[in-house]
């Protein structure tokens, strides 16, 4: 059964839709197509697998699919492969009132947000996640930005979708290594402020790897009901939000270091997790056995839990350009608990040097 969430933004407010075989169900795209015709950006990867479903359900509500196909991976989030959208978007003589619709996984929905976002000024965007880290993050919330060479997601516009359509048979096609990485935004709800919620997924993780549909409709509503009443209370990122970059800021110096795409986004923040929280136990705020139960769960996910050798320095070079920065000081998001996360500058750069160090692989 469907289940349907709502992103409370007054005016611009917006439904998730979570459930199966929604992809084909044109009652729940129509009303939010204004114009017969709509640019449906995608990648080489998901275009085979879901895009004549998307284009067929248009068709049947009156619309005809303009396709724009981009090469699938991190390391293409650039100016360049977004110009290819807006080259597009010109060339189809798109207006104002065309819809750009995202299918795909989180660069796609960044990529293709962030174009909606600039072309005209606005255009209207609709999000068709088809990772489980874009159907429980990144398609939510209204973040859209491509990468810069000193860091990750540094060029963007807050732009809030008019619809999500998450498909959960969309997951029957992703590769094991990507379920994973989108297992660790699933985990850092329960970390940042659902205690219950985190047992759950530590009873119920196999289901989910398994890929078993009640257990993943539970968990992508879970999660997405968590965001949504963040974004509702703290739109811009000004305070409470902030608590949603558990193990990101470390996590994109990951990326960043090693170069966007060679771990995924996951698979940062799973070890970038894990630095915070021996970072947060260093400060006598959690638990040795705290500190194992994350690593557990995230190890039993198949994600890494060891981050790569860098060098501290680099680490605090890349986390100097973060988006929490303020006042020349570094924010991080650390743990009080399970379930209970805070945003804070009380570590200095030397404590942060030790807890990176003391989580080498």
């Amino acid at each position: 059964m469907m289940q349907t969430l709502n992103v409370a933004l007054g005016e611009r407010s917006y439904p998730i839709h979570i459930g199966c075989g929604l992809l084909a169900d044109e009652a729940l795209l129509g009303p939010y197509l204004k114009q017969k015709k709509a640019v449906v950006v995608t990648n080489a990867t998901v275009a085979p697998l879901y895009l004549q479903t998307l284009t067929d359900t248009l068709t049947r509500a009156g619309v005809a699919a303009q396709p724009v196909i981009l090469p699938d991976g991190e390391q293409y989030k650039t100016w360049e492969t977004l110009n290819r959208i807006f080259d597009a978007l010109l060339g189809a003589h798109c207006e104002r009132s065309t819809s750009l619709i995202a299918l795909g996984g989180g660069v796609i929905g960044d990529m293709g947000g962030f174009a909606a976002a600039c072309y005209q000024r606005g255009m209207p965007f609709i999000q068709v996640p088809t990772t489980l880290l874009a159907q429980v993050d990144s398609s939510v919330g209204g973040k859209t930005a491509i990468n810069h060479p000193l860091g990750k997601n540094m060029i963007g516009a807050f732009y809030q979708p008019r619809l999500v359509l998450a498909d959960l048979n969309t997951l029957d096609t992703l590769p094991e290594r990507e379920l994973a990485a989108g297992l660790a935004e699933v985990i850092k709800y329960g970390l940042i402020r659902d205690a219950a919620f985190f047992v759950w997924l530590e009873n119920h993780l196999d289901a989910l790897l398994a890929r078993d549909k009640a257990a993943l409709a539970y968990a992508v509503a879970c999660s997405c009901a968590s965001k949504a009443a963040v974004v509702a209370a703290d739109e811009r990122e000004t305070g409470e939000r902030a608590l949603l970059n558990l193990g990101h800021t470390f996590g994109h110096a990951i990326e960043t270091g090693l170069g966007y795409g060679v771990w995924l986004h996951g698979e940062a923040v799973a070890a970038g997790t894990l630095i915070a929280a021996e970072l947060s136990a260093r400060l006598g705020w959690l638990t040795a056995d705290a500190v194992h139960r994350i690593e557990r769960l995230f190890v039993r996910a198949g994600l890494p839990v060891r981050a790569p050798r860098l060098g501290a320095d680099r680490y605090l070079a890349w986390m100097r350009h973060d988006k929490k920065v303020q006042d020349g000081k570094l924010r991080l998001v650390l743990l009080q608990g399970i379930g209970r996360a805070v945003v804070t500058d009380v570590a200095d750069e030397a404590a942060i040097a030790a807890a990176i160090e003391a989580r080498y692989a």
